[in-house]
């Protein structure tokens, strides 16, 4: 056996080369088939486990997922407004533990502003906000921010920053109000949308220059000093905390199934469960990718150790010369390959760490959800054993060549 592994050792370094580009493109394919299934889960458990502060948002008629994507997730347009009587109704409803109006429409370079009451930021609805050292809340009734974690790392933002909001949800340097705000705090990271959200008080969204109020069916524009009357008010979405699931159930009953007015997006998790179901085939074609890659990587140990064997058969034969049996040369060819995929698919952690990583922070500048490095799934394990099986198991067909070496006819003289 010591012979054995010496030779194989030695048969590693002499095709140095072709060893390192085999174990790399093994890394390569088993870094791939964990970063799949790593990131399939993170994402999906990111977007649908509930981790929002809140059980339900009511908004506009129309698309549930609209809806949970614009005021949860910051990323899709808003599919209208409802009058702020909505608001007070279901905020008064019974099982409504707590409602949080939002307001949306503007940007500053390209991060949303969220118009809200103070409430937004209290627990248990704010998933505990805590502000920077130095910060303080929006004062409701000046025109005042808070800004996320995301926000001020990118635009340079901090307390006592001053900026201008411009309109519409997509950053156009054209469209910039007049108005002015000074910032007062920044948010401690959280790792969720909000990191991307800069918080306005909802008052200060309805008075921006340009805005127009149509809560009550006609025009209204707020003039300075002038206080709006609630039937004028209007909001994007509700955000909703409620007592029960039996509450969720009523309320779904109440404005899905039997009113026309609104839409009420409940329970947020089973929205996003729905978007994952219905692109369900694109997680099943990454996974087949990373899985062809796996068996390509296996060819090329098969591939690279079948090419050698007619120049290694006077080794073979003088193996055998020695007194090593049959066996022993097919197990030499079969350990050389197990070698060559147990080296790469170990090396295909840092690969994986490396997908992961770049993979977060493409999540995290697109949503402000943050991928854990460390995160643990199953696949961390059995992909390098797989990869370990399918290596040894690729070695075989050269393994049996080297089996078949005849002694006598590669152990004469060359010249």
């Amino acid at each position: 056996m010591k012979m054995l592994l010496l030779y194989v050792r030695r048969s590693l370094r002499q095709h140095a080369l072709s060893t390192i580009v085999t174990a790399a493109s093994v890394a390569l394919a088993s870094g791939l088939l964990m970063g799949v299934f790593a990131i399939k889960d993170q994402a999906r458990a990111a977007f649908t486990a509930g981790h929002t502060g809140y059980d339900a948002v009511l908004g506009a008629r129309g698309s549930q997922l609209q809806l949970v994507l614009n005021s949860i997730f910051h990323l899709d347009t808003s599919p209208g407004n409802i009058p702020w009587k909505l608001y007070t109704e279901i905020r008064d409803t019974p099982g409504v533990t707590a409602a949080v109006p939002y307001a949306v429409g503007d940007n500053y370079r390209g991060f949303r502003i969220v118009g809200t009451t103070p409430e937004a930021f209290n627990a248990p609805v704010g998933r505990g906000f805590k502000l920077a050292a130095g910060g303080k809340w929006f004062n409701p009734d000046e025109k005042e921010a808070v800004v996320g974690s995301y926000v001020a790392q990118k635009t340079g933002l901090a307390a006592g920053s001053r900026f201008n909001p411009y309109h519409g949800l997509a950053y156009n340097p054209a469209m910039r109000h007049p108005d002015e705000y000074i910032v007062t705090g920044v948010l401690e990271p959280t790792n969720t949308p909000c990191d991307r959200v800069v918080w306005i008080p909802i008052d200060g969204m309805y008075r921006m220059a340009g805005h127009v109020l149509r809560g009550a069916g006609t025009e209204f524009i707020p003039q300075p000093g002038q206080s709006i009357p609630d039937e004028d008010k209007e909001v994007s979405a509700v955000m909703l905390r409620l007592a029960s699931p039996e509450a969720g159930f009523m309320l779904n009953q109440m404005v899905n199934r039997q009113g026309n007015a609104a839409t009420l997006a409940w329970p947020i998790g089973k929205v996003m469960e729905e978007v994952f179901d219905k692109f369900g085939w694109l997680d099943r074609v990454l996974a087949l990718i990373a899985v062809m890659t796996a068996l390509v990587s296996c060819a090329c140990i098969l591939a690279a150790l079948y090419n050698t064997i007619s120049e290694r058969r006077r080794e073979f034969a003088i193996l055998r010369a020695l007194g090593a049996r049959k066996r022993a040369v097919l197990g030499a060819v079969l350990m050389e390959s197990s070698a060559i995929a147990g080296v790469g698919a170990v090396c295909g952690y840092p690969v994986y760490a490396a997908l992961l990583f770049a993979a977060s922070l493409v999540i995290k500048a697109q949503t402000g959800v943050e991928l854990n490095i460390f995160y643990w799934h199953p696949a961390l394990l059995w992909t390098p054993a797989a990869m370990f099986f399918l290596g040894g198991l690729a070695g075989l067909v050269p393994a049996l060549k080297a089996y078949a070496t005849p002694v006598a006819e590669n152990l004469a003289p060359l010249s």
